[in-house]
């Protein structure tokens, strides 16, 4: 898709202000548009990225795949950064899936070690901005010294309440769904729960962002049009945004490029309005 232009928005007021002022500024075609805006703000707590085209970014410069690949390692906190300035309070990325096991080994080894560096180096300043990190997806597979990298990146920055990053690795949708029915499962053999009570708030509570609010907007780099196993229950109402640039060109105006389009978006889950 072509990208959009960019209006400098830096932070949630002033995306609400701007979705507003649209809605008011033709009183005599105001009905429809401002009932639905009322009833549904265009109020963005939660961007899913699913981050991809490291390699074939890589490809275009005639580089080899393992810079495409710390080339977008490196693009994660700035655009952390900018999802926090701009007043975001969840932020979900997509940085290693179940399927990824099945490249090449040297690659997989590569994409552990930048997953090291990125705890290494950049959790202080993350910490610093007062954000809040959590690891999901299945451990188990990730080495010993991951996974207790993983462990103290969390546990140093637990209190922090600016923002909420989530990184997903070795996540799949139908894992994540798998695990929630497990547990679940347990609980009610357990006695814990009545089956008869099962509803969707119950078994979302169960998924691993079950406490936090659904992505509204997903946003996917690289130019396809497909979820690949991403967030499989949470996003059943998310807006989608895909873009032909490359996940390590996708920087903060391309975020913020984003979040208006997602402005003009009418979110009438599934009713119409009279």
């Amino acid at each position: 898709m072509s990208e959009l232009p960019v209006r400098k928005t830096r932070d949630q007021n002033a995306l609400t202000e701007i979705a507003t002022a649209r809605t008011s500024a033709d009183t005599n075609s105001a009905s429809s548009k401002i009932e639905i805006v009322r009833d549904q703000p265009a109020v963005l707590k939660h961007l899913a990225i699913i981050m991809d085209g490291n390699h074939r970014w890589a490809k275009a410069r005639h580089l080899p795949g393992a810079a495409g690949h710390r080339a977008g390692a490196k693009n994660v906190r700035p655009v952390a950064e900018a999802c926090a300035d701009a007043g975001i309070e969840v932020l979900t990325l997509f940085a290693f899936s179940t399927e990824n096991w099945q490249r090449p080994t040297r690659e997989v080894n590569l994409l552990m070690d930048l997953m090291r560096g990125l705890l290494d180096n950049d959790i202080d300043e993350l910490n610093e901005r007062e954000v809040q990190l959590r690891v999901i997806g299945d451990r188990d597979r990730f080495a010993p010294d991951l996974q207790r990298k993983m462990d103290e990146a969390e546990a140093l920055t637990a209190d922090n309440t600016r923002m909420r990053l989530n990184i997903a690795a070795n996540y799949g949708g139908r894992w994540d769904i798998a695990e929630a029915a497990r547990a679940l499962a347990c609980d009610v053999r357990d006695g814990n729960i009545n089956a008869a009570d099962i509803d969707e708030t119950i078994f979302s509570s169960y998924l691993s962002l079950g406490d936090l609010p659904q992505p509204d907007l997903c946003i996917r780099t690289g130019g396809d049009s497909r979820i690949s196993n991403f967030l499989l229950w949470d996003i059943a109402y998310t807006e989608l945004y895909f873009t032909d640039l490359f996940w390590p060109e996708f920087k903060a105006d391309q975020v913020m490029a984003a979040l208006n389009w997602y402005l003009d978006r009418q979110r009438r889950f599934g009713r119409r309005e009279t």
